[in-house]
């Protein structure tokens, strides 16, 4: 397998985190549901699942134009995706609610926003071609991501009774 530098490296890395949270969005979207009435926060996982799936893609077609890269690229996407998923199955437990699920989100979506910076950062000197517009698309999507996880929190942390024991 071919030996990927550190850009790609992190192009492989963003990349598992966008399959990762497309799976994420869905395990968070059925604890919603098993709660009801949140209407507006399942709208809002579904979106952002969307917009998940098109992240992947327009990253795997950037890995594949990588001259014999692309399965070194899509390896660590794998592995990033494995350990994110790792970490979803210990975060969220069999007694996760839907708090817990948005809890989740707002720190793996502030994950990804980071992780699009560092690849952004690490682009201006690489200059690869197709990278730049990559990350300027994705960008705000991530930081709306990172928002609207932060909202849906406050908004179910506000629906708990503080004193309710554990």
């Amino acid at each position: 397998m071919a030996e990927l530098t550190a850009l790609e490296s992190k192009i492989g890395e963003v990349l598992g985190l966008a399959m990762a949270a497309q799976d994420a969005t869905q395990k968070v979207g059925k604890l919603v549901e098993e709660e009801g009435n949140h209407g507006d926060l399942t709208q809002t996982l579904q979106r952002m699942a969307q917009e998940a799936k098109e992240t992947e893609e327009r990253t795997t077609e950037l890995a594949s134009e990588q001259e014999g890269k692309k399965t070194a690229i899509i390896e660590k996407a794998r592995e990033t995706k494995q350990e994110a998923t790792e970490m979803m199955s210990t975060y969220l437990g069999d007694d996760a609610d839907a708090l817990d699920g948005f809890e989740f989100l707002t720190m793996a979506e502030a994950g990804e926003v980071g992780h699009w910076q560092v690849v952004g950062t690490m682009n201006q000197r690489a200059q690869l071609p197709g990278l730049q517009e990559l990350v300027e698309w994705v960008t705000p999507i991530q930081q709306r991501h990172f928002q609207e996880t932060l909202e849906g929190s406050v908004e179910l942390a506000g629906d708990e009774d503080p004193n309710a024991p554990e």
